[in-house]
């Protein structure tokens, strides 16, 4: 049986867990080198005990027998799926979602690439994630695969995000942390325009967010271990700014026209909570009011900046977040079901933990956080047939 049945649920967010030599097929020769040697390769080399593990584990019969009864309970390398795109079918049947949008686990960030460079360096890393993707979700349509584009320069991103959409990738992944410029720069017009076309939706993911200043760590206790034991991903007070660069991000792309310009065109914040957003949409909603008469840039706007939120943007809360409430005091069109499958965070029981803090919401509500947001988010990169598959509903 089906973790989800008699409801269609469609999947806002979930991982390939790839190994260090995911993009190796994919990679222009002549970069290599460069990226071999990039502080992440060399900390984790290609033939290190835990990939050999991993693959090991997925070798192994007798594990392997134990897939279909573990399909959330084994997380990150361990779960079926994670990393070989032959067994992620089979994963996404006993999951009974409908589809799953797919973002990477390795390359989260483009290995910071966009700040540091070079931005040689950086397109050929995302044009190598992008083969990688595309390749990975070939198996299945129901897969649906994002494509990074880094922004540092305005004429390779546009060529980027070109080669990303005809590659055959469903959402164009744009980082949510500014480098060198804001993503509202009209100079970057022309890929917003190519997504709007194209009816692709642009995608934030949680993965440069966890840079927290250190000072906040300095203080004269022992110090506080994240989830997995280590310090690499967030604690509670790590947890706290996750949302911060989107904020601004979409907050000046508002601002700047861009979603004024670009009517049809959704944006998807995911895997940064959403807790935040009613009062970052009334916070917008003031800042307009109060700056109106100054700034020529708000006198031209169309709507109030909630009101572009509600049209055009689309969240995912996090299971742990009280889902209801945001919903009622956001709107019915902005929240989005997410498993985050396979990784830890994801729980091993996402529909309960939703189901719970939905319990106060109409059925047209839950639906939308379901199915409808989600198709209204993805456009033409979800077929029309898997929309609202048949099977999936009770007869």
């Amino acid at each position: 049986m089906p973790y989800v049945e008699n409801r269609i649920v469609h999947d806002a967010d979930s991982h390939l867990m790839e190994l260090p030599d995911s993009l190796d097929a994919y990679f222009d020769p002549k970069f290599r080198a460069a990226y071999d040697a990039l502080p992440k390769l060399q900390k984790n080399p290609r033939d290190a005990g835990w990939v050999k593990k991993a693959r090991a584990q997925q070798d192994d019969p007798v594990f392997r027998s134990g897939a279909d009864t573990n399909v959330l309970l084994r997380k990150n390398y361990e779960a079926h799926g994670a990393f070989r795109r032959e067994d992620r079918p089979r994963t996404l049947d006993n999951l009974g979602f409908a589809s799953q949008l797919i973002f990477t686990t390795w390359c989260l960030g483009n290995f910071g690439l966009d700040e540091s460079g070079p931005a040689d360096l950086a397109y050929a890393a995302a044009q190598a994630h992008n083969r990688m993707m595309v390749d990975f979700c070939s198996v299945d349509r129901r897969f649906l695969g994002t494509g990074y584009v880094p922004l540092v320069d305005f004429e390779r991103a546009g060529k980027a995000a070109r080669e990303a959409i005809d590659l055959g990738c469903k959402a164009l992944l744009i980082p949510s942390k500014p480098a060198h410029h804001s993503a509202s720069h009209v100079a970057l017009d022309p890929v917003w325009a190519m997504a709007q076309e194209a009816g692709l939706p642009i995608v934030f993911h949680v993965g440069g967010e966890k840079k927290l200043d250190p000072d906040y760590f300095e203080n004269g206790l022992p110090r506080v271990k994240d989830f997995h034991g280590g310090e690499e991903n967030f604690t509670s007070v790590s947890y706290m700014p996750i949302p911060h660069s989107v904020e601004l991000t979409l907050a000046a792309m508002i601002f700047d026209g861009v979603l004024d310009r670009f009517p049809k065109l959704k944006f998807g914040a995911i895997e940064l909570g959403a807790s935040w957003v009613p009062g970052w949409m009334r916070n917008m909603d003031s800042a307009a009011m109060a700056f109106v008469k100054n700034e020529e840039r708000l006198q031209k706007l169309s709507l109030k900046p909630s009101e572009f939120v509600k049209r055009q943007v689309r969240v995912t809360p996090y299971p742990h977040e009280d889902t209801g409430w945001i919903i009622r005091n956001s709107g019915d069109e902005v929240c989005l079901f997410s498993s985050d499958f396979p990784h830890v965070e994801g729980g091993r029981n996402p529909l309960k933990r939703f189901g719970e803090s939905l319990a106060g919401c109409s059925a047209r509500q839950v639906d939308r956080f379901y199915c409808d947001n989600f198709i209204d988010l993805m456009g033409e990169g979800l077929a029309p047939d898997l929309r609202r598959p048949a099977h999936l509903v009770a007869a």
